[in-house]
């Protein structure tokens, strides 16, 4: 059976999706805002929110749809799902590290961070899955002795341990 539309992931939010949809469209290029949804005047008594409140936030982030709900406090994010972004250069690592970061987010090991929502990303060099996968097992072994050491993603640092050569 065909899907009426891709696979979108739904991210719930206490009530602050409107804010965070605009957070993310302003650190991905080619990202955009779409429909808002805003809870009506019925049905109180179940979701427990106002009126005219922002339910749902359709945006696209880089291609991909995403919806943020603004559900309630019931449910937070855990490391259980995160979202990856493979980086083609330090640039794009140190920009996507930084921005994620920016309001409150927070650093944690191997490219890992969460952002002020409590959304975890890791921001990783896009070569490391191929090195991972294909390199020698000295090299694999020293590119994961390396990278289990950092919380930001040195690529300078990950290609000399590939090399086996000391970081600069």
């Amino acid at each position: 059976m065909k899907l009426a539309a891709p696979i979108t992931p739904c991210l719930w939010f206490d009530d602050r999706a409107k804010e965070a949809a605009d957070f993310y469209v302003s650190v991905f290029p080619n990202s955009k805002l779409g429909k808002i949804a805003y809870y009506p005047d019925t049905g109180k008594e179940i979701h427990g929110h106002d009126a005219g409140k922002v339910l749902t936030v359709e945006l696209e982030i880089t291609g991909q749809p995403f919806v943020l709900l603004n559900g309630g406090p019931q449910f937070k994010f855990t490391e259980a799902v995160s979202f990856q972004l493979a980086c083609e250069t330090q640039k794009e690592i140190d920009y996507y590290w930084d921005k994620l970061r920016e309001g409150g987010g927070e650093e944690g090991p191997c490219g890992w961070l969460k952002d002020r929502f409590g959304l975890s990303w890791q921001v990783f060099p896009a070569m490391m899955p191929k090195i991972l996968s294909e390199g020698t097992p000295d090299e694999r072994k020293r590119v994961m002795d390396a990278f289990m050491k950092m919380k930001k993603f040195i690529i300078a640092d990950i290609e000399a341990a590939r090399r086996g050569k000391a970081a600069a």
